[in-house]
């Protein structure tokens, strides 16, 4: 095992009296989109009781945490305002603190809306612009975890796709740490359905421990029903459930640490699987 592997498989973050120890098995993040234009077709529109109940059920089938957004990153979405991103996060925030046991993210690029989302109860940050100013200053001055996806507005790549992803990655993790961030309390995520076209996201997929042993840091990945499945299948949003499951499992064996996931219930049975397959 190269060095960089090992590190990123011996390191553990505790929250809310949980330790997750990188390495020992897949933790399963599931997804409540507070908002009425998700791309799954599965957002709550801000309807605190019916996130309540999703992410409650979402427990019980197995999540070990639950990720809460409000503005829809699909391509083609419409920007949402702070305000009323906030509007729509920040009571599911507090419904599922008070309701629920598990660490809660937020999903946001917004700092305004991290820093209240963490005074609520949310454990940590989930930024699908990576590093960026202000989102890495909220994360540092809480001590909290931050997710860095990669990302990009147009999916051009001037040289290999793999390599340009776990370059920009370090790059975003030195500008984490120089801003306050502690290695602990960084995750990693390549990005797949953002800036990459369905090529790239099963190039990455299918290289997917170079990007694992280089970044020594747990590994965050999301590719629950996205469009790059429904290439391949042909088969809309709710029915991509099986390619799905293909591709997590792909992803345990690739040294993936957390997925994130709808369907809470059948990845947790998929990761438990690969779980007993890939790390024995």
């Amino acid at each position: 095992m190269l060095e960089s592997e090992r590190r990123s498989r011996t390191r553990s973050l505790t929250l809310r009296g949980r330790t997750l120890t990188w390495g020992e098995r897949t933790y399963i993040m599931g997804i409540v989109n507070a908002t009425p234009d998700s791309f799954s077709g599965d957002g709550v529109a801000g309807d605190v009781e019916a996130a309540t109940k999703r992410a409650k059920q979402m427990v019980a089938d197995g999540a070990d945490m639950i990720d809460v957004g409000g503005e829809s990153t699909r391509p083609g979405h419409t920007p949402v305002a702070e305000e009323e991103e906030a509007a729509r996060v920040l009571p599911v925030i507090a419904a599922l603190r008070a309701a629920l046991p598990v660490p809660i993210s937020i999903d946001t690029f917004k700092p305004s809306v991290a820093a209240r989302a963490l005074q609520l109860g949310a454990d940590v940050i989930n930024c699908v612009w990576g590093a960026i100013p202000g989102i890495t200053d909220v994360a540092a001055a809480a001590d909290a975890p931050l997710v860095i996806m990669h990302n990009r507005a147009t999916a051009e790549y001037a040289g290999d796709v793999v390599e340009e992803v776990i370059s920009s990655l370090e790059r975003a993790v030195r500008d984490a740490q120089a801003a306050g961030v502690t290695a602990d309390k960084i995750i990693v995520d390549p990005g797949i359905g953002f800036g990459k076209t369905a090529e790239h996201n099963l190039e990455i997929l299918r290289r997917l421990r170079e990007v694992s042993v280089r970044l020594a840091f747990p590994l965050l990945l999301g590719t629950s029903r996205k469009s790059f499945i429904g290439k391949v299948t042909g088969l809309p949003v709710k029915e991509r459930t099986f390619g799905t499951a293909a591709s997590v499992a792909l992803s345990i064996a690739g040294g993936a640490d957390i997925v994130r996931v709808h369907d809470v219930a059948e990845m947790s049975a998929v990761a438990r699987v690969a779980d007993a397959i890939c790390r024995g």
